[in-house]
């Protein structure tokens, strides 16, 4: 199914794309090769698939959380530009109410 240029014009308007007539003959071309793609993955059978999040099976492995030594504060501190006692001091970036 080749797609219209008059739908990649409106593919492109919804993601805000401003767009040449020579761009839009190029993703048309670029978006059929995509679309044949999954036009060949329709023809899969996938009736005895189980639906799953990965291809391959996968387990979280955790650690026990145990307290441990952390850096030296004044040494990390050290490098601040500016510091608000133990703080790093931050410009303000939001308007207080």
């Amino acid at each position: 199914m080749r797609l219209s240029l008059d739908e990649v014009r409106h593919v492109a308007r919804l993601g805000r794309l401003a767009m040449t007539d020579q761009q839009c003959e190029a993703m048309r071309d670029q978006l059929d090769s995509i679309l044949a793609h999954f036009e060949a993955l329709q023809e899969l059978d996938t009736d005895d698939v189980e639906p799953t999040s990965h291809s391959l099976d996968m387990a979280n492995v955790y650690r026990d959380d145990e307290p441990a030594p952390s850096f030296d504060r004044d040494r990390i501190l050290a490098n601040a530009p500016k510091r608000d006692d133990e703080c790093f001091r931050v410009p303000l970036i939001m308007e207080e109410d």
